[in-house]
């Protein structure tokens, strides 16, 4: 049977490998020691872990996915509590936090289980493969080689620091992308699905069990409708060989 090739882009960070898990390691030990410093004050981790996530959500809508975001975040949470109990911020437990928060970076990268065999059967099965992801270049180039994701994305990757309606559209403007073989992968419905189903292409939600505050938004009842939802990366290939097919049929 011939198959119509489809064209699937795949996001990179929870979706082909691990990264939230990461965070919430070194969240956990920021934790700690905000509650060690302001122990006299009576505050609670979920205060700090609020305040924390709101800081973290404005600073990505205004800056995007810049690495040094987070690691500021945790400084911003410091200062906040510094000036709500009326102390001074400590340079020192500053440099403490900047170098907590960027050590995110360099956990070593983890696939999720099946994204070998994913990616394998997809090219295989003769489909163009892309890779788009929001972060820093240097950060995001060394997952890829880690990873050895060239094997299957070759020069069909985009990395951006704003993850959007426009950064997707300008890809699917600049790359020869016919949209109704098109498909968007990815575990964030504000940077994935959203601009997918915007820019008129086929999206697969890849629903996490725990998922960062930035990437939940809720989608219209119509948009809703035209998203498949799986929750696992093995998923992929037989949604997109039935497309393949339904499409040479068409």
């Amino acid at each position: 049977m011939k198959y119509l090739t489809q064209q699937v882009i795949f996001d990179l960070d929870d979706t082909l490998v691990h990264c939230n898990k990461y965070f919430d390691l070194i969240l956990g030990q920021y934790f700690e020691m905000m509650g060690d410093w302001f122990k006299d004050f009576g505050a609670t981790t979920a205060e700090f872990r609020n305040k924390q996530a709101e800081i973290d959500v404005q600073t990505v809508n205004t800056s995007g996915l810049a690495s040094e975001n987070f690691p500021k975040s945790l400084i911003a949470t410091y200062r906040f509590f510094c000036g709500q109990y009326g102390r001074p911020p400590e340079a020192f437990h500053e440099q403490q936090l900047m170098k907590l928060g960027l050590s995110v970076y360099d956990q070593e990268i983890e696939a999720y289980p099946g994204m070998v065999e994913t990616l394998d059967i997809l090219k295989q099965d003769g489909h163009d493969l892309y890779l788009y992801t929001g972060g820093d270049d240097t950060i995001q180039q060394r997952k890829i080689e880690q990873m050895k994701l060239t094997a299957y994305f070759e020069d069909r990757i985009f990395i951006r620091q704003h993850k959007n309606v426009e950064a997707l559209e300008t890809i699917l403007s600049t790359r020869n992308f016919e949209r109704k073989r098109t498909w968007m992968i990815g575990n964030s419905l504000r940077t994935d699905v959203l601009p997918a189903v915007t820019a008129g292409i086929k999206s697969i939600y890849l629903k996490q069990q725990k998922e960062w505050l930035y990437n939940l938004i809720e989608l219209q009842r119509e948009m809703q409708q035209s998203v498949l939802t799986i929750s696992s990366i093995t998923e992929v290939p037989p949604v997109i060989r039935s497309a393949a097919k339904q499409s040479h049929h068409g």
